[in-house]
């Protein structure tokens, strides 16, 4: 019989998650890794904008148009191989693995409010591994980001002076502050995981199950 066991730390394990794995894929697919030095559009002339062009890890964003107004977003590699450098390949393969993980964990939290054990081992510790496994993943990808600015691609967006570890004239965008986010908030989530297997199998929960309950709510 599946008994639906809702707790307060559960809920928020469940939550957080989700949101977790949401926003590393966001930060993953966006371009506003790396924002390039200010430029102008050669052709707008006197009323010509200045405007900052960025760099993801496998996309960019520049302006076009005679006036410097439209935004034209997408993939600058069209294969693999042609990502910006072998420290953004390595770093691609760690973070989309990381990701991965995160969006398999998601999944699993919302069935882990019906079965909370799978093999007679808790799902809880089982999903927290995973999710510590996926923030250590994160982390080795971030540390090897800073690693591929020396490539030529990123000295066309940040000039000649970029190094490894040196954006030179590039500022890092939100995209890199939110992947850094993501990865500390997936090591909280392994943490959450464990105060979530521990309200859910609490004296009162077990309590109302053999009370024959089938929704146990606990605060």
């Amino acid at each position: 019989m599946c008994h639906v066991i809702v707790t307060c730390r559960s809920m928020l394990w469940t939550l957080l998650s989700i949101i977790v794995a949401f926003a590393e894929l966001i930060t993953f697919m966006s371009p506003d890794w790396l924002m390039g030095f200010p430029r102008s559009d050669s052709n707008a002339g006197e009323d010509s904008r200045e405007y900052r062009p960025s760099l993801g890890l496998y996309s960019r964003c520049l302006r076009i148009g005679s006036q410097g107004v439209g935004v034209s977003c997408g993939p600058y590699a069209g294969t693999f191989g042609e990502v910006a450098s072998g420290f953004w390949q390595a770093a691609i393969l760690f973070l989309a693995a990381g990701t991965l993980l995160l969006g398999g964990v998601a999944c699993i939290s919302i069935f882990s409010l019906c079965f909370q054990s799978i093999l007679k081992k808790s799902l809880f510790n089982i999903c927290g591994l995973l999710q510590a496994i996926a923030g250590l993943l994160l982390m080795v990808g971030l540390m090897l980001y800073p690693a591929g600015w020396g490539s030529e691609k990123v000295r066309g967006y940040c000039g000649p002076e970029a190094a490894p570890f040196r954006p030179a004239l590039c500022s890092l965008g939100w995209a890199f502050y939110a992947a850094i986010g993501g990865t500390l908030a997936s090591f909280l989530c392994a943490v959450l995981s464990a105060q979530a297997e521990v309200a859910t199998s609490s004296d009162k929960v077990q309590e109302e199950i053999e009370e024959g309950k089938s929704l146990i709510c606990v605060l």
